[in-house]
């Protein structure tokens, strides 16, 4: 990320994710890079305006219940400043929106990182939610 402050709040997320499981983050050139660091078996999610409005408690079940059901992989897609392309959107298993209002994809990224964390709190019963 160009902006070191909003990469420190992203790292420090992650970090804290990192605990409970295996979080890595890949930044990619195009689309076709893009495409080719997907894994085969991954369960994709493409994060655009137009896709599905999820709570914390929603993004928490899928989560919870990858862990439990064995999911392997989940990538999150996080397009630039014009989105993903179609090809990407293409590979994606579900559309997620993070907020009906247009964001930056860099605090984009800071959110998810967020949510992600929140979320493994919460499964794991810790204060951080609260």
């Amino acid at each position: 990320m160009r902006d070191r402050h909003l990469a420190a709040v992203c790292d420090d997320y992650v970090a804290r994710a990192r605990r409970h499981l295996p979080v890595e983050i890949v930044e990619v050139e195009d689309d076709g890079a893009l495409l080719r660091r997907i894994p085969p078996a991954a369960d994709v999610i493409a994060l655009e305006a137009g896709g599905e409005a999820w709570d914390t408690a929603k993004l928490t079940v899928y989560i919870h219940d990858g862990m439990v059901h064995g999911r392997k992989t989940v990538v999150f897609l996080v397009g630039g400043s014009d989105g993903l392309s179609r090809a990407a959107v293409g590979r994606a298993d579900r559309r997620l929106s993070l907020s009906a209002m247009t964001l930056p994809h860099r605090l984009a990224r800071v959110l998810l990182c967020e949510q992600i964390y929140r979320a493994l709190s919460i499964i794991k019963g810790e204060p951080y939610n609260r």
